[in-house]
């Protein structure tokens, strides 16, 4: 009888343990981390954007939920590779200095909007830029010594709703 109720417990053990690690491996692929690979995640775009920083921005009225590059490195690769944005609303490009020049689409494999921002956070320039995969690319600036501090990059048409008068407020 001892062995029977034995073994009875080590089989609710078991099915207890199962279900939890069903239930963690459902957590994990719900609300993935920022250090997830693509390949685990598929086409989330957190996943995608791994090793940035993932916040919450103003950007006028709204709070977007953005991809951070902020170094040399992370401003460089960009949302290159990157299929799909998810749950990301896009990227912030953050210099701690003005900025000048333009951004280009190499290796970038699909369409984005970029906004250009001041160091006030006001708006300064905007454009839809396209993929490329060939040199030379087309470079994309907000006009001429034009100085900007952030930049927002996004699906197409997913910015359209800022204007003239919209200001970002991020800091590092």
């Amino acid at each position: 009888m001892r062995t029977r109720f034995i073994a009875a417990l080590l089989v609710v053990v078991a099915m207890v343990a199962a279900a939890c690690t069903t239930e963690s491996t459902s957590d994990t692929a719900g609300s993935p981390s920022t250090t997830e690979s693509s390949e685990a995640a598929g086409t989330d775009g957190q996943a995608q954007v791994s090793g940035f920083e993932v916040k919450e921005v103003a950007v006028g009225d709204r709070a977007l939920l953005l991809a951070i590059a902020d170094s040399p490195t992370l401003r460089a690769q960009g949302l290159m590779g990157v299929t799909d944005l998810g749950e990301l609303d896009g990227m912030l490009f953050y210099w701690r200095h003005e900025a000048s020049g333009g951004f280009w689409m190499k290796d970038t494999l699909i369409p984005l909007d970029i906004v250009w921002f001041d160091v006030d956070g006001n708006f300064v320039g905007r454009a839809s830029m396209l993929p490329c995969s060939a040199d030379p690319c087309e470079t994309y600036s907000p006009g001429l010594d034009i100085d900007y501090r952030l930049a927002v990059e996004a699906n197409p048409g997913d910015l359209d709703w800022i204007s003239e008068d919209t200001v970002v407020v991020y800091s590092d």
